[in-house]
């Protein structure tokens, strides 16, 4: 059921990127634009149109925001693969933006994703203009120097630390980095019908740390070719990971516990959830 409903909903955001971006003028940038927002997971656009659901949201206007946080990761892994910051050649399988066309064109590609997610935000198909000023704001957060860019941030800044980051460093790293994304998604679905989002935003920090652990422990154990990205970076960099610091039977572990308390703040919505938790299950058993 749930990879089943993944793999049609990353259609029907592929679907969307395509609309939206053939509208735009044939050029290297936006090229390079749609060649960055194809393949991956679309596990975040996925937590909004579920969400969406779980609270009756026409599909319709959820996939707005769902395109938008999909564009938005998109320009974050675009930047971070920049000589500049990660200095990688491959992801998805396939090059980088950079490498398949220059830095150039990848740093215009990014930024030009991050502005169109906040369009797509604000696209009165959304709904009410108090709710699409909600989205927008709330992503604006997510995604800058409270949010993701503050984790990013910090994760640059650890790598040339005196010491390495401890336990609860880490956490708050990665609440930014990974996690402010993952929180936003989870939570607009209940953002676009006006509700209550507690709930899910305890589910979507439980989640954005148990996929970091997750990713950590696919960094030692995964498949290069199956992750379609260079592995071992981390330990290669000495970096202090979640698996560095608990070992690696112990961040299995806390990574299981995670899902646990996801799936249980979601209790209060009975059976329509059951997707959202699968999802928790899912983050923890990937390959990629």
């Amino acid at each position: 059921m749930f990879r089943d409903r993944l793999a049609q909903d990353a259609a029907f955001i592929q679907d969307h990127f395509n609309t939206v971006l053939g509208a735009l003028d044939d050029l290297d940038v936006t090229r390079a634009m749609a060649y960055a927002t194809e393949g991956g997971k679309r596990l975040r656009g996925f937590l909004v149109l579920e969400s969406a659901r779980l609270h009756g949201v026409d599909a319709n206007r959820a996939i707005w925001p769902a395109t938008a946080i999909e564009a938005l990761h998109a320009y974050s892994l675009v930047h971070d693969d920049l000589p500049c910051m990660d200095d990688d050649d491959l992801r998805r399988g396939r090059p980088t933006v950079h490498v398949k066309w220059d830095e150039g064109t990848a740093v215009l590609a990014g930024d030009a994703l991050q502005t169109l997610a906040f369009e797509l935000c604000a696209r009165a198909e959304v709904g009410e203009a108090a709710i699409r000023a909600d989205l927008t704001l709330t992503l604006a957060k997510a995604s800058g120097a409270q949010g993701m860019v503050l984790g990013q941030a910090l994760d640059i800044a650890a790598e040339t630390a005196a010491s390495p980051l401890t336990l609860d460093q880490i956490t708050g790293l990665q609440a930014g980095k990974t996690g402010a994304l993952i929180e936003w998604s989870a939570c607009a679905g209940a953002q676009l019908a006006q509700a209550d989002a507690d709930p899910l935003r305890h589910y979507a920090r439980a989640l954005g740390l148990a996929f970091q652990i997750a990713d950590d422990i696919l960094d030692i154990e995964g498949d290069a070719e199956k992750a379609g990205k260079r592995l071992q970076k981390d330990a290669q960099a000495g970096k202090a990971t979640f698996v560095s610091l608990l070992g690696l039977e112990a961040a299995k572990a806390r990574a299981a516990e995670l899902v646990d308390q996801a799936s249980a703040a979601l209790d209060g919505y009975g059976p329509a959830a059951e997707t959202l938790k699968d999802a928790a299950r899912f983050v923890i058993a990937r390959d990629s």
